[in-house]
């Protein structure tokens, strides 16, 4: 027969109480007796109290729930979600916590078992497909939780930035440069389908928010420049992986009209793309790329991508660790261009000639002048224009002519911000 508490207590001589403080309030003993009830246990063979019995006396478990819509392995695979998870474990260590990992299954009848089976003292929805679902089960068990849902509730706990917002600077980067043919790649758009292009009659037709919300983004900005919605190209990934992005854009050059940018809603779909193009010799010379969480191999590789600090979002202070009034930790995002978006192709020839005639003006106005006077003619000198080698900073010109500074000479000068182009001189005095 299985030794129990009651049996070390009688054995010892004192009562239930005492067994249990020896293990769990050991300061409530002197030592010699702690040590006569620890080694009565270990003869008797008794392993100490139940520990789920104990926490549900205690009534908490010292343990955090991260939900996260994914198979286990996606937690250790995916640079942003290592980061994410890397600010939520600093901060269960600051509350001497611990992490438990619930996956939720794709259907939403497995998702809710799966939250009301976690023995955790509250929640940290990482992404959630049934997010509403999901979040309804957690307020049905009355435990408190952090989200980073982009639609949250009043009163709910909250950290995370604009996702639509944020795909919008993104697009609206593209669309400065000309892009207008683009194509949008996201992870599993609508579950089920093939890998590659994707009809979606609407993007509220999209069901994970996260995906849904990036999709509007930069739906809004092409809109913005006067591409509707069923004028955009969807790709869908298979996973969120870089072999899986590669694999949706194989399929590009076999469309009608491939696209000259692809906007993907993560940077490890985007640095799929980058190694199909860059093995074509497409990026930036053709194809533009842009990517969203800027993990750590999106520098280096040049991508193009929207900023998100992961370990912030996820350093929040659990709401089961902490008494203090919730303050939402500022997270904020940017889109700092590199070398994997450029202009359009087609920008100054082709699809809108009132665009291109406009571009062309403005740049011609941007260019450095000097005086020249033509051969065998007399009279004042006249004003040409200087050719400006690509990738210098006039020749991206946003349609302001740059400030001049005076010249001691009397001639009209070249912007201050331009290197000298070849040998300048004083205009010959007029006659």
């Amino acid at each position: 027969m299985k030794p129990t508490l009651r049996a070390v207590a009688e054995a010892v001589g004192v009562s239930r109480s005492t067994v249990s403080n020896a293990y769990g309030r050991p300061d409530q003993l002197s030592p010699q007796l702690r040590q006569r009830i620890l080694e009565t246990a270990r003869q008797m063979g008794y392993p100490g109290p139940d520990p789920t019995a104990r926490s549900l006396r205690r009534g908490f478990v010292d343990a955090i729930g991260v939900l996260f819509t994914s198979r286990l392995s996606y937690a250790f695979t995916d640079p942003f979600a290592v980061r994410f998870l890397t600010g939520v474990a600093e901060a269960a260590e600051r509350h001497d916590s611990n992490l438990l990992l619930v996956p939720l299954p794709a259907d939403p009848a497995g998702a809710r078992k799966a939250v009301d089976n976690a023995a955790v003292d509250g929640f940290c929805v990482y992404c959630a497909g049934d997010e509403e679902g999901i979040l309804d089960a957690i307020r049905g068990r009355g435990l408190p939780f952090v989200t980073t849902s982009s639609r949250p509730r009043a009163g709910d706990r909250w950290v995370g930035i604009d996702e639509r917002a944020a795909a919008r600077s993104a697009a609206a980067h593209l669309t400065a440069l000309g892009h207008r043919r683009v194509a949008l790649l996201g992870h599993d758009v609508l579950p089920g389908a093939p890998t590659g292009p994707l009809r979606v009659a609407d993007v509220t037709d999209v069901p994970h928010p996260t995906t849904r919300d990036r999709l509007a983004g930069f739906a809004d900005a092409f809109a913005a420049a006067g591409v509707a919605w069923p004028e955009l190209t969807v790709l869908t990934a298979g996973d969120n992986t870089r072999a899986a992005g590669a694999a949706a854009v194989r399929s590009l050059p076999t469309l009608p009209e491939p696209p000259t940018a692809v906007l993907a809603c993560s940077d490890v779909l985007a640095l799929g793309t980058l190694d199909v193009l860059r093995a074509a010799d497409e990026t930036g010379r053709d194809v533009s790329v842009t990517g969203f969480d800027d993990v750590a191999e999106a520098a280096p590789a040049g991508l193009t991508t929207v900023r998100q600090p992961g370990e912030a979002k996820g350093a929040a202070p659990p709401p089961c660790c902490s008494t203090r009034p919730w303050t939402p930790p500022r997270v904020r995002s940017c889109c700092p261009p590199r070398s994997s978006s450029g202009a359009a192709p087609d920008r100054l020839r082709g699809v809108d000639h009132g665009i291109a005639h406009r571009l062309r003006s403005r740049r011609r106005r941007c260019q450095p002048t000097r005086h020249v006077r033509p051969a065998g003619r007399s009279g004042p000198p006249r004003r040409t224009t200087l050719g400006v080698a690509r990738g210098h900073p006039s020749a991206r010109c946003r349609g302001t002519a740059p400030a001049r500074r005076p010249d001691p000479t009397g001639a009209r000068a070249r912007p201050h911000h331009l290197p000298a182009v070849g040998p300048r001189s004083a205009p010959p005095a007029r006659s």
